[in-house]
Parts: C-alpha cells; structure tokens; sequence
C-alpha cells in the first residue's frame, strides 16, 4: 500500500494545509479516505482530479468531507460527463447532508452510490477494511486498511477509546490525529493530544506514528512532537500535504 497526505490540518484549513484527506493505493486502485475542506485542490497536485475509484467519509463534520461536495461538479458538470456514481462508503446521513450543502440540484445520489458505514469488515477493491466507532461527538469510524499483509490504521477523529487500540492493534503505520496541546484543560470526548496519540501508538504496538490534524492556531507542533515521543519510542512524525509513505 501507499499513502499519500492530500490534508491533514484539523478542524479547518491552516496556512499550509487543507484539511483531513488522505489517498491509499494498491494495484492500482485509488481510495480517497476523508475529503475535507480545501483538499480537492491538493488532489488535483499530487494525485489528479479523477484519481479515486472510491471514497471513505469516516464522519461528517466538514473539515472530514466538505470536498465531497464540490466534487459533484467536477464528475456531473464536466464537458465528457457526467461520469458513473462513484462508490462513497460514509454514515448514514451522507446522502441528505452532501445533498442539502450543494443545495440547487437536490439529489447528489446520481454522482455517488452510497453505503452506510457500521462496524465491521468489509472489501473496497483490493483492501480489507475494518471500521468501528470511536470516541467524537458525531458518528465517527476509525479505519484499519490491509493488503498483501500490510496494515494502515487511521483513528479519524477521536478521544482515547479502546475501539481506536483494537483498530490499530500491531498495524504497520499509525495515522492518528493530534489535535490538542497536553497540559491544557481541552475539552473531553473529542481529540488528543500528543502524549494521548503516543500512548495508544504503544499500547497498540504499531510500526510507525504518522501525527496528523493538528491544529497550528490552537497549539504549537514541536510540543505535540515532543509529547508524543515522550510516549512512543518508535519511529514518528508530522505529515505534511504531498508527502507519501509506503506500508
């Protein structure tokens, strides 16, 4: 597999990234994992506008899959379109909340085919998925992708949960967000912090810490760092837009 960042600030777009997205390959498919604000600029950079074969929305907040929105124009308004439903696996509520924010045209059900999202395993091309709900205010899936004996875990958005350490139980790369500063009085039942992020990277025995959705105008990116690896004695790091990595 690879991976390959598209966006990865948190919560809305910051000076040097869209927000949460994230492409995963393998022969030759492309799953676009999250779609959020600002990144299907980032997708025409590093990957192409009709790069994805499928869609993963792992919840519905807008830093998560405002992008899925404006991408109804690119597949039904384009000169040689429209093109055929693309297979979008997402909450329930995807099909009325991407239809009532683009609004005019109702129905964007003839742009994408739905599947509602529960926990479980389940095929998308060529990758075995398992998802389950983690720990947000919104219904929220963390992410497990393998291939070929490789796995990816992908926590979403999440506070500490044991669904989070299942999904990533010995996975061969950690993408987890990090969005808030430890020492702080943050909010519960919504993010992590660094520390938080590094904990379950050990309690779960991954290869690699990949910290993601961080949010630069709440907090300060060498301290999450430094948290983390407080944590976590294996290999970490920052992602950034463009950057990829093989599993």
């Amino acid at each position: 597999m690879r991976l390959t960042v598209l966006g990865s600030a948190g919560s809305f777009p910051g000076p040097e990234s869209p927000c949460s997205a994230y492409l995963v390959e393998a022969d030759g498919f492309r799953l676009l994992v999250d779609f959020g604000s600002g990144s299907l600029s980032s997708l025409q950079r590093y990957a192409g506008l009709h790069a994805p074969d499928a869609i993963l929305l792992t919840h519905l907040h807008c830093d998560h899959m405002f992008d899925a929105v404006l991408y109804v124009v690119v597949r039904r308004w384009a000169p040689d379109g429209p093109y055929p439903a693309l297979p979008v696996y997402a909450p329930a509520g995807a099909p009325d909340r991407l239809s009532a924010a683009y609004g005019e045209d109702g129905s964007v059900e003839d742009v994408y085919q739905f599947y509602a999202l529960q926990p479980g395993t389940f095929p998308i091309g060529p990758f075995t998925v398992t998802v389950d709900r983690v720990n947000h205010p919104v219904e929220t899936y963390g992410v497990r992708l393998e291939h070929d004996g490789r796995s990816l875990c992908y926590s979403s958005d999440t506070a500490p949960c044991e669904a989070l350490l299942r999904l990533a139980q010995n996975a061969d790369v950690f993408l987890c967000e990090a969005s808030y500063l430890d020492g702080v009085d943050n909010p519960p039942d919504l993010h992590l912090t660094g520390r938080e992020a590094g904990e379950a990277a050990t309690k779960a025995a991954v290869g690699r810490l990949l910290l993601t959705h961080l949010v630069p105008a709440w907090g300060s990116e060498a301290h999450t760092l430094e948290s983390a690896a407080s944590a976590y004695a294996g290999p970490l790091e920052v992602v950034r837009p463009g950057a990829s990595y093989d599993v």
